[in-house]
């Protein structure tokens, strides 16, 4: 059996789809995963995954293409020529799966399944409605048992990543703490500043730090690292960063892909939550956490991008201090 799973948001949605990929991977001959270009590089890391499909969706994404520019009847024609015999659509609690679905049915899948809260007509085959209070990644894999895609002998459904490359000569020897200060939404983020004094709190307390970012955040790893931090920001792809992961003792990041990625190699997380989405169905999964952040500030459950509340109260209240307790508490 030639099978789709389709989850088209951000590095670490896709991460947190790992577990249902695997599902369906124990059942079929051949998976292909269709993501869009923010996931893609997480798509890479799933085991299980044989080929992987990126489309721009236009009603996915902050910055999604219009229609036209998304040729939709390019990605019909790939899907077509594909010729998968079903697929599993993947979508957070709040999306609907139904536009994905009908580009499907118009490819010619034969059998789509996904978790809808909508009526779906002819869309769906096996339309799921999740639990209540269910993570993520949980929701993920109970949607693909729905489609008939068990997990496999002995796959405890936590999140893995293919085996990552060995970044000794990058961190150096002996133990670590990472600090992964940028976040993919400014709303999610804890400032600079407060990332800078919990390096150096860390580092007095006897910690080799290391910190962590994207091309794009280098002069935000420069600073928060300071003196006291080793700065690699800029200098990690996704596989080395996981290998950066791997090896830490603790990872402190905000609700951001790196802390999912963390969880995927079985490193603890002291998570900085910031609650624009619920963190019962968004923090760190399957590793021991700290969730640090007020959960009931007057932003949660807004999936706001930039904080709707002056003085961003919910990450605000969090001192350094209380980083560097909690991760005292996961050593």
């Amino acid at each position: 059996m030639k099978a789709l799973v389709v989850r088209l948001d951000s590095f670490g949605d896709v991460l947190l789809a790992g577990p249902a990929v695997r599902a369906v991977a124990a059942h079929c001959s051949h998976v292909a995963m269709l993501c869009g270009p923010r996931g893609e590089p997480a798509a890479r890391l799933l085991p299980g995954v044989d080929e992987v499909l990126v489309w721009e969706a236009p009603w996915e994404g902050f910055d999604p293409p219009s229609v036209a520019d998304a040729d939709v009847a390019g990605l019909l024609g790939r899907l077509r020529a594909a010729a998968f015999d079903t697929a599993l659509v993947l979508t957070s609690f709040h999306q609907s799966p139904l536009p994905t679905a009908l580009l499907l049915r118009l490819a010619g899948v034969g059998r789509i399944g996904a978790d809808s809260v909508d009526h779906a007509g002819r869309l769906l085959d096996v339309r799921h409605r999740r639990r209540a209070g269910r993570h993520e990644a949980e929701a993920a894999l109970d949607t693909a048992v729905a489609l008939g895609f068990l997990p496999g002998p002995g796959d405890d459904g936590r999140l893995r990543v293919l085996p990552p490359p060995d970044t000794v000569a990058l961190t150096g020897p002996g133990p670590y703490v990472v600090v992964h200060p940028g976040a993919s939404a400014p709303a999610r983020a804890w400032g600079a500043d407060r990332c800078a004094a919990a390096v150096e709190l860390l580092a007095d307390a006897g910690h080799r730090v290391v910190v962590t970012g994207g091309p794009g955040e280098t002069e935000l790893t420069r600073s928060v690292s300071g003196d006291a931090g080793i700065d690699l920001g800029g200098r990690t792809d996704p596989r080395v960063l996981a290998g950066v992961l791997r090896l830490a003792d603790v990872v402190v990041c905000g609700n951001t892909g790196p802390a999912h990625l963390a969880a995927a190699v079985g490193t603890p997380v002291v998570s900085l939550f910031a609650p624009v989405v619920p963190a019962e169905r968004w923090a760190p999964y399957g590793v021991p956490s700290v969730l640090l952040g007020n959960q009931r500030a007057p932003c949660a459950d807004t999936r706001a991008r930039d904080c709707p509340v002056p003085g961003h109260p919910c990450l605000a209240e969090v001192s350094a201090e209380d980083v560097v307790g909690a991760v005292q508490k996961l050593l």
